[in-house]
């Protein structure tokens, strides 16, 4: 049986993970019969949006203690991650990814990667356990991986900043997975398309399916 670590940013698509995604994600590895333990960093957000309105709320929350909603309690502070205890590492999309996991939205191409993810990420490719990104996560993998090849689907601005980072960006539709085997990264674009419920899921279960393909090779 796999283990996965998934990597949380908050909860709520707006200022932290995506809810579907992060989800979904979880569903895919239980299903293909593998296991995950999630993480978060335990920083405070960015800041905290009403996902009703749009509006920035006066108030402070932590990312930590915000992703423990997605994982019911179950999770643990990034700072825990061991890398060599799995055999993958998910990154779900969301705001969060580009907010606080990384100054992306504030930023562009010159961004930077909080540097407690950074480490884990590069451990990992070093061990060659594969790293997944899903929607906006794959530019955290762009950033961290000079020239990688990763998706975020057809987003001309967000493809283009990939490029300026020394990688390459493959356009993609629904449930579709670039496969970097070379830097054992895999990306799928999720809610970067217009898609559904179904979509997700295809791409969440896709990207699983790959990377376990591509374990112990």
């Amino acid at each position: 049986m796999k283990k996965f670590a998934v990597i949380l940013s908050g909860s709520g698509v707006y200022d932290g993970s995506e809810i579907h995604e992060a989800t979904l994600a979880l569903l895919a590895i239980h299903n293909n019969e593998s296991e995950y333990q999630c993480f978060a960093p335990d920083i405070n957000q960015h800041h905290v949006i009403n996902h009703i309105s749009g509006e920035v709320m006066n108030e402070s929350r932590n990312v930590l203690v915000e992703s423990a909603r997605i994982a019911r309690g179950n999770i643990k502070a990034l700072s825990e991650l061991s890398v060599k205890d799995f055999d993958g590492i998910i990154l779900p999309g969301g705001f969060g990814a580009a907010k606080n996991l990384s100054t992306y939205a504030f930023d562009g191409a010159d961004f930077e990667v909080l540097e407690e993810l950074k480490n884990i990420l590069i451990e990992a490719q070093e061990a060659e356990i594969p790293i997944g990104g899903m929607c906006i996560a794959p530019v955290i993998l762009a950033k961290t991986f000079n020239e990688a090849t990763v998706t975020i689907g057809n987003d001309e601005k967000t493809a283009d900043d990939i490029e300026k980072m020394g990688s390459s960006h493959l356009k993609t539709s629904h449930g579709e997975v670039i496969a970097d085997k070379k830097h054992m990264i895999f990306t799928t674009p999720c809610y970067m398309l217009d898609s559904s419920l179904v979509d997700i899921y295809e791409g969440a279960n896709n990207l699983i399916k790959s990377m376990i393909e591509n374990m112990n090779q």
